[in-house]
């Protein structure tokens, strides 16, 4: 553009030039101002694998510390960080199994890290003690399980949806998780932002339930400007304080190596970090306020997307890649006349159930697909309180999702029965 600008500038002095000089101004002006967007777009916008996605929004959300193993489907998000922490001034570290990752990760966070590690289900099942004394001891980190065909090792390469119980009751005691659900690349980025804000709000674990699909798919990817995001940090004890886990709901966090006489324990333990092992009531205490500050929130932590919710005549409950072939099914029904809705759930637990019951007062039926054998409905079908029939659709064993053609057919079929 430069140089047909110096060209016709050497020339606008010939009489038959000057006609089109304001022309050729404003088409100047025309060019940079769309090169100027295409700068940004190409600043913001990426063309990113799940994995990726991943990776970036943890780096984006100051996660300074990885430990992991690598295991399909989730491996690409241990090689993309193993690259981009040691740019920032980050560390990851190649764990020797899913055990030692997890208790990397606990580490690191008490040393004052955002941190985080990835799996799949054969290691996530090894990570269930860690992350039970990450609930216990009140410690803030991101647990991201990409799902595949289990049970054991299973279909390594092929997606599946088979941990969802596992995700909030995989760990013995009672607790109460935190576990998001993304359906597309793009939402890979932002809830993986949503997973750390969360985790170090309300002092917790918390899970990324991603799939393989999505895992592996690659979308285009739109980055909010760095001012535009949201990031939480976890509150550091001010002067005097010391009951770092009491009196309050969500108490301050200090870092191990900062002058707090800092004691962590998976014991029980009382306000002080002082393990207490018989007595009755520090366990309730200290057990009934874990729980409660993750329950009695639920309304702002639970996220849905929904559609027709309270007015269809038969609801689709999905999350994950099942999703996707929803929103067609839902729409596709809704052609042939009947009246249809969904809630598509980001949140999995704490379980969203006041939008489930509002679309079981007036459905004649809610389909829930998933590709396990019925994990999430029999919580729909206990939220839905008989109120409606709960149909379940399900798909299991070589990577096969359900098809929008597949739903269609069930919700004709439950709207029938």
């Amino acid at each position: 553009m430069k140089k047909l600008q110096k060209t016709v500038q050497r020339n606008l002095g010939r009489p038959e030039a000057k006609s089109f000089r304001n022309d050729f101004q404003a088409l100047v002006q025309d060019i940079k101002r769309e090169s100027r967007l295409k700068k940004h777009e190409t600043v913001n916008t990426f063309f990113w694998q799940g994995n990726e996605a991943c990776a970036e929004a943890a780096i984006a959300t100051g996660c300074k510390f990885f430990a992991g193993y690598p295991i399909t489907p989730s491996s690409e998000m241990a090689e993309h960080l193993a690259k981009r922490l040691p740019q920032i001034g980050g560390i990851f570290i190649q764990m020797e199994d899913e055990l030692a990752s997890i208790g990397a990760i606990v580490g690191a966070s008490w040393a004052g890290a955002k941190s985080m590690t990835a799996t799949s289900g054969p290691g996530f099942s090894l990570m269930q003690e860690g992350i039970g004394y990450a609930f216990m001891t009140e410690t803030p980190c991101v647990v991201v399980d990409a799902q595949r065909a289990g049970p054991s090792t299973g279909q390594a390469t092929k997606c599946g949806q088979g941990d969802v119980m596992q995700s909030r009751w995989g760990t013995h005691g009672d607790y109460s998780a935190i576990v998001l659900s993304p359906n597309s690349v793009q939402e890979m980025f932002l809830l993986t932002v949503r997973a750390f804000n969360l985790a170090e709000h309300y002092r917790t674990p918390v899970i990324l339930l991603a799939d393989e699909i999505v895992a592996h798919m690659r979308e285009q990817v739109t980055v909010p400007p760095k001012e535009a995001l949201q990031i939480v940090n976890r509150r550091k004890p001010k002067a005097g304080e010391k009951a770092y886990f009491g009196f309050e709901e969500i108490p301050p966090m200090p870092s191990v190596g900062e002058g707090y006489n800092v004691i962590v324990t998976g014991s029980t333990h009382d306000e002080y970090g002082v393990r207490v092992t018989a007595d009755p009531i520090p366990h309730r205490k200290l057990v009934e306020r874990l729980n409660r500050k993750i329950q009695s929130h639920t309304d702002e932590i639970a996220d849905y997307e929904a559609h027709n919710a309270d007015s269809c005549e038969i609801g689709v409950i999905s999350y994950g890649c099942t999703s996707r072939s929803a929103y067609e099914a839902v729409q596709d029904s809704e052609k042939k006349g009947i009246r249809t809705g969904y809630i598509r759930l980001r949140t999995l637990w704490p379980f969203p159930e006041k939008i489930v019951r509002k679309m079981a007062e007036t459905a004649k039926a809610i389909v829930v697909p998933e590709m396990n054998l019925k994990q999430l409905y029999y919580e729909v079908e206990r939220a839905a309180c008989g109120q409606t029939k709960v149909v379940p659709l399900n798909k299991i064993g070589g990577g096969e999702l359900i098809t929008p053609e597949e739903l269609t057919a069930k919700i004709e079929e439950a709207r029938k029965q």
